[in-house]
């Protein structure tokens, strides 16, 4: 006999009772309940109860079924293929070359905004880029913004 699957039920109740008056609906054996011991006190039966009113999986991870194939090609243009946007500049949303530029993408200027507010920083950020075992990266952002200041 297979394990797992859909078993039809041999005679279905019309509907499980709550709590401990649960019962399979199903027709399938009941699983064995899997309680850890210890614990504070009522837990058990809190554990207990709700393993009765849970649908137990007949086999481990459920009833999967084989994985559909995926082509991931699919929806991919070549580069040989002409263009789906033919009104369009193939330079459109890069910082140089004719169309829209970045500004089209509707991209907030976030960093160098960022970095305008940390002008005000430099002294302190110099003192630490300035200390033995200081990062390459803290001496880098010292030169970006003195470069802005």
């Amino acid at each position: 006999m297979a394990s797992g699957g859909y078993r039809k039920p041999s005679s279905p109740a019309p509907a499980s009772g709550p709590g401990a008056l649960s019962r399979r609906t199903d027709g399938g054996p009941a699983q064995p309940q899997r309680l850890p011991s210890g614990g504070a006190y009522g837990e058990r039966q809190n554990l207990e109860q709700l393993q009765q009113g849970a649908a137990m999986s007949q086999t481990p991870g459920g009833d999967v079924g084989a994985p559909t194939p995926v082509d991931p090609t699919e929806g991919l243009i070549g580069l040989g293929e002409p263009s789906q946007m033919p009104d369009q500049e193939i330079t459109a949303g890069a910082a140089m070359g004719a169309g829209p530029g970045l500004e089209a993408l509707g991209l907030p200027n976030q960093p160098a905004e960022d970095a305008r507010q940390l002008v005000m920083y430099l002294p302190v950020l110099e003192h630490m880029a300035n200390q033995p075992g200081a990062s390459k990266a803290a001496r880098n952002l010292v030169r970006q913004l003195k470069g802005m200041a």
